[in-house]
């Protein structure tokens, strides 16, 4: 599905830059510019990077020929992610593809009004307060929003009570940097109270403060846990899916 959202992006890319962009450069011989901004490293899933590529080649852009790629990874760390974007609109590229999260698109959304930016991959984009609808997003964002909606993660509470009927505790691990997040705990506390179950609370805004929550979740004598979405949870996939099964939690996640 994330490789379909990839190959998505780039053909709206290119159905930005090929107007306006494309006649700029046939007559002052600019090369069109995409900045590529991300929250996680380089190394995190590069068959994404490649599918991205890949798709721009097959429509006639070739990086390094008719096109240049600007990328900026914060590696990790939200608070970089406004500079990172205002890097990029100094630079005065045509595009920005915010890859991927509510995180990114906000950064760069804050950073300018008036380049476009494509997002990828962003749960409820309208209520979060990125686009107008989906519909007629409006403004200067544009992109792939999560294919299941805010009823997904109460779904995915229902099936964890299904796989584990004597639970009754869940922990919900949330990251306090994802605007998502509130209007997903919102959700997931109506589907508890209907459940019968209590609701642990844990934040992380990073790897070093997985451990914290795990340990948290081991003082509460939780019974279950829901990862919500988030790239840097994505992006550290493995450790969370090892520190589950080590404190012997049944576990849901959600896809960023």
């Amino acid at each position: 599905m994330m490789i379909r959202n990839v190959a998505v992006v780039a053909v709206l890319a290119v159905s930005l830059l090929a107007a306006p962009v494309a006649a700029d450069a046939q007559q002052t011989g600019k090369v069109p510019r995409i900045g590529l901004l991300s929250l996680t490293p380089a190394s995190d899933r590069p068959s994404l990077l490649d599918a991205f590529r890949q798709r721009l080649r097959e429509l006639g852009w070739i990086e390094g020929q008719n096109i240049v790629i600007d990328y900026r990874y914060a590696e990790d760390r939200v608070d970089r992610l406004p500079d990172l974007a205002a890097e990029l609109v100094r630079l005065k590229v045509d595009l920005i593809v915010a890859s991927a999260g509510t995180q990114v698109a906000t950064a760069a959304k804050n950073a300018t009004e008036t380049i476009p930016i494509v997002m990828i991959f962003v749960r409820d984009p309208v209520g979060t307060g990125l686009i107008k609808s989906l519909a007629r997003p409006g403004g200067n964002v544009t992109g792939t929003s999560g294919s299941a909606g805010l009823e997904w993660v109460a779904k995915q509470l229902e099936l964890l009570k299904e796989t584990v009927p004597k639970i009754r505790r869940v922990a919900i691990l949330s990251n306090p940097d994802n605007a998502y997040h509130q209007l997903a705990i919102r959700e997931v506390n109506a589907a508890a109270r209907s459940l019968g179950v209590q609701l642990q609370l844990l934040e992380a805004r990073g790897p070093n403060e997985f451990d914290g929550a795990f340990a948290a979740m081991a003082k509460e004598r939780v019974g279950a846990l829901l990862v919500l979405s988030d790239a840097i949870f994505s992006s550290h996939r493995t450790r969370l899916a090892d520190l589950a099964a080590r404190s012997r939690l049944p576990a849901a996640y959600d896809t960023a």
